[in-house]
């Protein structure tokens, strides 16, 4: 017997269902901001991924020869291919772009709650300003789109990587050590990151003023800290700028400066964000973004970008986890034809009702009045209509509501009112 493959998932019609809920939820919020929508390939060509990505990444990469001996890969995730998308065809577009997509993503990575081999992303990338204003939107953006969707208990997170790489750099961390302790930082393991600083010779005072400076949330200590470079104090006024945009306008006032946020993509520069759904434990995060510089890489003119990624899959495991109440599946009628003379004429009103934007099943198994009723209320159906020789030779069929059991003769003529009206 075949079964799925490792880190794979199929999809019943009762959790598609919640899906498209999901998916139309987000694209309607995406909308309101002014995005519109794109589609990239699933593969590419290789190198896209491996130019500027990190070891974790390329890692897990799934690539392969195509017949043609070119080096391909199914897309780990979706920022690198709509950035060559733009480069190749939307250079010339009117600024700035705001774009958004939806799309099944590939990695060779542990499968457990939450983190599949192939799963789904949904994002957006704003091309063309470096705008405080444009960023707390962005951010905005982010918030309101998992608010929107049913999660309203989440956690945003706002860092500075400018800020962090001058940090290191004030306290003369080589690059070897920043490889070596990031992914450290990311995993909130400050410990590990004292050793590995005290191995590197760097003084016990120092080390502790880098890991305060990592687990703060006061922007006045790393001011303190920064006030003698030019380019930190610009990016602390950046992000007071953005901050009091979110404050003032956007009416988000619920975050948290963390300046150990750390992107796992090595292109990642500036303002960086996340949000996290608590209810999720360990393996929170649901949303992660920032700014970044990808269009020169692949030959573009540099322009200003930033966006983030959404993990479609825990989005949905969260509202799960809260017992969000998605609407549930209904067929709004249900055409019981009494006998085989009855069939095409059942299926004649069906498609008058199905023109009219009614969902209609006709049943398709013969199998009388009383199964059909049962399987009808199994389907959650709103009415049902039976149709029998006796009331076509009035010109009417039978309409009974599956909630109440209650059945009236309705005229032909007035089936499509009767059944908007209820």
């Amino acid at each position: 017997m075949f079964q799925v493959p490792r880190g794979t998932r199929d999809f019943t019609s009762d959790e598609m269902y919640i899906r498209d809920y999901v998916e139309k939820n987000m694209k309607e919020t995406f909308a309101s901001f002014g995005y519109v929508q794109i589609q990239t390939p699933t593969f590419e060509n290789l190198e896209l991924f491996t130019a500027k990505s990190g070891g974790s990444i390329i890692d897990e990469i799934y690539d392969f020869s195509d017949k043609g001996g070119r080096q391909l890969a199914l897309r780990p995730e979706l920022t690198a291919p709509v950035i060559r998308f733009y480069v190749e065809k939307m250079q010339m577009e009117p600024k700035p772009l705001k774009l958004f997509y939806f799309g099944n993503c590939f990695r060779y990575d542990r499968p457990q709650k939450g983190r599949y081999r192939e799963f789904k992303q949904a994002g957006c990338e704003l091309i063309g300003t470096d705008k405080p204003e444009a960023y707390a939107e962005l951010i905005a953006l982010a918030y309101n789109l998992l608010r929107n969707v049913g999660l309203k208990n989440i956690v945003l997170n706002i860092g500075n990587l400018t800020l962090i790489n001058i940090i290191f750099k004030k306290f003369c961390l080589t690059k070897k050590c920043i490889d070596y302790i990031l992914p450290l930082i990311d995993k909130s393991m400050f410990e590990d990151v004292r050793v590995v600083l005290n191995e590197e010779g760097i003084k016990k005072e120092d080390s502790e003023v880098i890991l305060e400076l990592l687990q703060t949330s006061d922007i006045n200590k790393i001011k303190k800290y920064t006030k003698d470079d030019e380019s930190a104090i610009k990016e602390i006024q950046n992000l007071n700028s953005i901050i009091n945009f979110l404050e003032n306008s956007f009416k988000i006032t619920s975050y948290k400066i963390k300046m150990s946020i750390v992107r796992g993509l090595e292109y990642y520069k500036g303002l960086v964000f996340e949000i996290d759904a608590p209810v999720l434990g360990a393996e929170k995060q649901i949303c992660g973004g920032g700014v970044y510089d990808l269009v020169g890489l692949f030959g573009g003119r540099d322009t200003p970008t930033s966006g983030f990624a959404v993990g479609f899959d825990r989005t949905i495991i969260a509202l799960e986890a809260k017992e969000f109440e998605f609407k549930k599946q209904k067929v709004d009628v249900y055409i019981i034809p009494i006998n085989e003379e009855m069939i095409e004429k059942s299926f004649e009103i069906a498609q008058k009702l199905r023109m009219q934007g009614v969902i209609t099943e006709v049943d398709l198994l013969r199998r009388g009045i009383g199964k059909s009723l049962k399987h009808a209320s199994s389907k959650n159906t709103k009415k049902a209509i039976i149709i029998g020789p006796d009331e076509l030779n009035k010109d009417s069929v039978t309409l009974r509501d599956m909630q109440t059991g209650e059945q009236n003769l309705v005229k032909l003529s007035d089936i499509i009112i009767k059944i908007k009206d209820s």
